[in-house]
């Protein structure tokens, strides 16, 4: 094929606009929002008909959280569904009665789902073997990944929020404290419980009731909660009684201290005694005592994408560096450059016919985090558009879409106008940046790949004009 054909095949040959459906044109301009602000591309997703609709397709823009969709797919095609995070466990002494003399041992392997729960099995399965006192020291082995020092306040100010998590090698419940309140109506108190218990560290018990509150509102400030002491976390406000039980989770003040705590605390709670501290250190180099699994990448990139849940897309992202890594350790760069590879080789159609000498033709995203939360992140809607294609025609595809919302059904796409079921989206939402990508089952019975991202500081406002897509596709 020459090279003029392969430039019209994909489209490369300008940054043609299109004109929008009208009612999705009117939704813009009702929210004051430019069409040079937005690019589209909806296509057949089987690839035989050209793009039904193309605005603006080749324009690179941040597509926030639908970057999960390439983090996910590659994992699924080089990872395989079944595959697991293995998380290895050391009894590194002799046990005498019910008491381990040395240390045990936990090396973290980037597995994205240790919560709580399943922390809670792995410590049972460590006194399945007899151990009930360790005379010694619990070490969490993390040289698995290798993250840059962050400061969790750095993208948007928001510490707290547990979407600012840093990755880890032995990431233990998002480094997150589960607060639950559960109103007490005769002693006229909300009482408060937290999880993890976090060793050493003091939660305010119990709050009063607002009886007054006739909704439920922001009950947080209402709360008035001080997280800033790593030792107490103080709660000097009141709690709405209409707001029934909540759960409010908040990512620790103090990370690197976290996994310390939530063992050290866990395992106390569960009758377990310490003589030495929780402490960082080296795995030996025999063979574990047991391996603790976690569940298929088929179900982890369900979260991951239904929830849009940035820290396990990070830890995927990262178990794709490490997977490759001769080293035998997870980077950001060596997760960029497995990336990059499998872009070039699975879904780039100019590297594979060797036209990566022009740069112009180089549709490579600009991948960093993994995740989509990242102002520096890159990709088109003909990148994506091909993506969604190229996933399609792979056994893997049920796996890729089951993973997604169901618009008007669950995730994040539960509230969406929509009609129920009509189509499997991935969304994203950044300041400046609303997008949508996945695949629409239109009435026709066709199945339609679209991909559609705003770029704007009134982004915000896009959504009845991502809606209004959405509407117009249906009908094609």
């Amino acid at each position: 094929m020459t090279l003029v054909c392969l430039l019209a095949t994909a489209g490369l040959t300008g940054t043609s606009a299109q004109a929008l459906p009208p009612a999705v044109a009117a939704a813009l301009k009702q929210a004051g929002l430019p069409e040079n602000a937005v690019a589209v591309l909806v296509q057949d997703a089987d690839g035989i008909h050209p793009a039904r609709l193309s605005h603006r397709a080749d324009t690179l823009m941040n597509p926030a959280s639908v970057m999960k969709l390439v983090t996910t797919y590659a994992a699924l095609d080089l990872l395989g569904p079944a595959f697991v995070w293995k998380t290895p466990v050391w009894a590194d002494g002799t046990v005498i009665g019910d008491t381990l003399k040395g240390n045990l041992v936990l090396m973290g392997r980037g597995d994205p789902s240790l919560v709580l729960e399943r922390l809670w099995l792995l410590l049972r399965r460590v006194q399945g073997l007899g151990i009930r006192n360790i005379d010694g020291d619990i070490v969490l082995d993390r040289r698995a990944f290798a993250v840059p020092q962050t400061d969790p306040a750095d993208f948007d100010d928001a510490p707290l929020r547990p979407y600012n998590v840093a990755s880890d090698a032995l990431l233990i419940n998002f480094k997150s404290v589960l607060l639950t309140f559960v109103p007490d109506l005769q002693a006229n108190v909300a009482r408060v419980l937290s999880d993890p218990p976090l060793w050493g560290v003091k939660v305010t018990p119990q709050v009063p009731l607002n009886m007054a509150a006739s909704a439920c509102g922001d009950y947080r400030t209402a709360l008035k909660a001080n997280f800033s002491d790593p030792l107490h976390i103080r709660l000097n406000g009141s709690y709405p009684a209409v707001c029934g039980e909540q759960i409010w989770p908040v990512a620790y003040v103090d990370p690197a201290s976290y996994n310390a705590r939530a063992i050290a605390g866990l395992w106390h709670t569960m009758g377990g005694g310490l003589t030495g501290q929780v402490r960082d250190g080296t795995a030996p180099p025999t063979s574990p005592s047991f391996v603790v699994s976690s569940p298929p990448l088929s179900s982890v990139i369900r979260d991951i994408n239904k929830f849009s849940n940035n820290v396990m897309a990070q830890q995927v992202f990262l178990t794709l560096g490490l997977e490759a890594s001769a080293s035998h350790t997870g980077s950001p760069d060596a997760a960029r450059a497995v990336l990059r590879q499998w872009w070039q080789t699975r879904i780039s159609p100019h590297h594979a016919s060797g036209l990566v000498s022009d740069p112009a033709l180089d549709d490579t995203p600009v991948f960093d985090n993994g995740s989509g939360l990242s102002r520096t992140g890159r990709i088109s809607p003909r990148a994506l558009g091909r993506l969604l294609q190229a996933a399609y025609a792979q056994p893997l595809m049920p796996e890729l879409m089951a993973s997604l919302p169901m618009v008007g059904v669950d995730g994040t796409l539960k509230r969406s106008p929509t009609v129920a079921g009509s189509a499997h989206l991935k969304t994203g939402s950044l300041q400046d940046v609303m997008a949508v990508a996945g695949y629409v089952h239109a009435a026709s019975g066709k199945r339609y790949a679209v991909a559609a991202i705003v770029n704007h500081p009134r982004a915000a406002q896009a959504r009845p004009a991502l809606d209004a897509l959405l509407a117009w596709t249906l009908q094609q």
